[in-house]
Formats: C-alpha cells, structure tokens, sequence
C-alpha cells in the first residue's frame, strides 16, 4: 500500500510512532506534518525521542484561528493528495489537522482511515467534538480504541468499517517505559517520588479565561504538595495577557516549567502522587501507568476512567479541585479496557485487508 499519515501535533505523534514503525515494515508511508504544533518542545523533540521519521512534507501552518488555520491546511493538503495519489489516508485525533486532513481525502475520493474514532465528550462547544464527530462521519475505516467508541458510532447510526483496534497510546507507553530513568527524571525537576503532582492546562477553554485560569492557579497553589506545572505555550501567553503572571509567581506551591517531552512526561507522570489536567490523551497515559487523575473539565470522552475510579472531573472550581485531589485513590486495575499493546499492528492488518494490492 501506499498510505499518506497526517500529523500535526504532541498527541498525534505519540499516537503515530508505532503505526509508522508497523506500516514501514511492508508498505510505503509518506508522512505529512501540518505545522500545527511548531516549537521545538511540542514537535521536533517528540520526532527524535519516539524513532518517528522526518515528515516527507511540512505544510508550516503555525498557529491561528480554527477557520483560518483548518482552512489553509485543507487548500494544501488537497494539492498534495492530489499528487500524491494514496491508496489511502490515516488521520489521529481531534486536532484541526484530523478535519483538514479528512476532508481533503474525503472530497477527494480518497479513503479516510480514523486512528481514535468514535470518541464522544457529549460537549459540543469544544472545537474537538465537532473535529471528531465530522472525521467520523466522512471515514471509511473508523479505528476505535474502545467497545465504547464503537458504541456511540452504532448509536449515530455508523456500523460499516468500524473496527476496534485498541488504544495506540497504549503501544507507545509501553515501548518507552523501560527506557525512563525515575529516580533521574525526579532528580532533574527536584521533587521525591510520590510526593508531588503533575499538572497541564491547555484548552481554550480554561487558558482563555481569566477567571477559570485563576481557580486553577489558587487550587494548585493550596495542595498538600508541589505542583509541577509543565505550562503550553498558549497557556504561558494567556498567563501575561490576562494579568495573571504575578499571582502564580506568587504561589510557592506551583513550580512551572516548560512543555515537557515524552520521556520527561512519563518519568514525572510515573512518580507523580496524581495528574491535573484538561488534555485527553493523558488522562489515558495516567491510568496506563496507575496514576490517579483529576480532571479540570465536566466531561471526558475517556469515559472509562471514571467509572473505573482513576479519575474524577472536578471543571475549574478551586473548592472542588482541591477536593478531587484530596480523594485521589488507586483502585484495582483492568488492563484489557484500553486493548493488548498491539493496536499500531492491528490498524496496518485492518488497511491490508481493505486497501493492500
């Protein structure tokens, strides 16, 4: 086969490395970064610590608007589709990379297989849930992560080439745990094992609003230990722009640093005492490592990991964050919720037995 992958950032490069790996190995893959996510710490270092090939192309997008930006990726990336001529196209996620990229195949004729597929917060303000819910509906091969995917496809009437997989993150994790020096990784942030959190904040809807974003700095800044805040670039605008910049250098509690890579994220996240955060993929990441998680949103698309007692949505409210955290626990474990660790191996079956010659 020839397969063109659309990438363009953090947690679809965590998804795609072992995919690529997989697909290397017997097919032709030619991979296209958006640009979306740009800066050394939320690209390139994840393209070096995870064997991901150099993309073939980099459109170079950058940041913008959603219209601007999803609007100047679909214009190039159907020319180059065009050229490129694939059997078929693999897109991650939710990103605005995942709608250009499916559209462009989509109205190209050009078959579109979605790598996290049937994923549903039920929240339709977030620009995620509309990328997600269009991908969806636009693919021909939907490769869902769990029966709960597969289930909200069947309830909005999508049956045909849905496929679960498992979840691909789980294949990451697990390849790279072994290759994380703990007691190094604590050394270098300066925090002991189990006695601190790890936090990230990133989505528009917390880091764009100033009162939201000030709850969350007074909850981190009242915990029982330090909070390591590995802070976004959008979020670290925000902070100056909203005025917010001397409240959290005022908070000793908080230690900020900058985006973490993938083995930083994963040495803290193993030592850490719990997560904080609003990101999807890490909720996952925290429960794959046995991390209890709270998470500063009302909802979440991983829905199993509250049901299953690892993670509790706590929104933005200071009181209730500090409450959600002050209940952490660890209960038992299902390692089966999330798949066997071979999910890139069975995506590549499923393209070969719908597009290989």
């Amino acid at each position: 086969m020839k397969v063109v992958s659309i990438v363009g950032a953090r947690p679809q490069f965590v998804k795609a490395a072992p995919v690529c790996r997989a697909l290397r190995e017997r097919h032709t893959e030619v991979l296209v970064h958006s640009g979306q996510h740009y800066d050394y710490e939320m690209s390139d270092v994840f393209f070096e610590q995870l064997g991901i090939p150099a993309p073939d192309y980099n459109l170079a997008v950058g940041s913008g608007g959603h219209g601007r930006q999803t609007g100047e990726m679909l214009g190039m990336l159907e020319e180059l589709l065009v050229e490129l001529a694939p059997d078929c196209v693999i897109v991650y996620g939710d990103t605005n990379t995942t709608l250009a990229g499916g559209l462009a195949a989509a109205k190209l004729t050009i078959p579109v297989a979605h790598v996290e597929a049937g994923l549903r917060s039920y929240n339709r303000t977030m620009p995620e849930e509309i990328n997600r819910v269009v991908v969806d509906h636009v693919s021909d091969l939907l490769l869902c992560p769990t029966r709960a995917a597969v289930a909200n496809l069947l309830a909005e009437g999508i049956t045909d080439g849905v496929e679960l997989v498992g979840d691909v993150m789980l294949d990451t994790a697990r390849f790279f745990a072994e290759n994380v020096d703990i007691a190094a990784t604590v050394q270098e942030f300066g925090v002991e094992e189990g006695r601190f959190y790890l936090a990230t904040v990133h989505r528009a809807s917390t880091s764009d609003n100033r009162e939201r974003l000030a709850s969350v700095i007074s909850a981190f800044s009242t915990l029982d230990h330090p909070v390591i805040w590995a802070i976004h670039p959008r979020t670290a605008k925000n902070l100056e722009s909203l005025g917010l910049g001397d409240m959290l250098k005022r908070a000793e509690n908080i230690r900020p640093v900058p985006p973490l890579s993938y083995i930083q994220t994963v040495g803290l996240l193993r030592a850490a005492r719990g997560l904080i955060t609003d990101s999807g993929g890490m909720q996952k990441e925290a429960y794959f490592f046995g991390v209890p998680c709270v998470t500063l949103r009302e909802e979440t698309e991983w829905i199993e990991t509250v049901e299953l007692g690892w993670n509790s949505l706590a929104g933005t409210d200071e009181s209730r964050i500090a409450q959600a955290v002050a209940e952490l626990s660890r209960p038992d474990m299902h390692p089966d919720v999330y798949g066997d660790g071979r999910a890139a191996e069975a995506i590549v079956a499923s393209l070969e037995k719908r597009y290989a010659h």
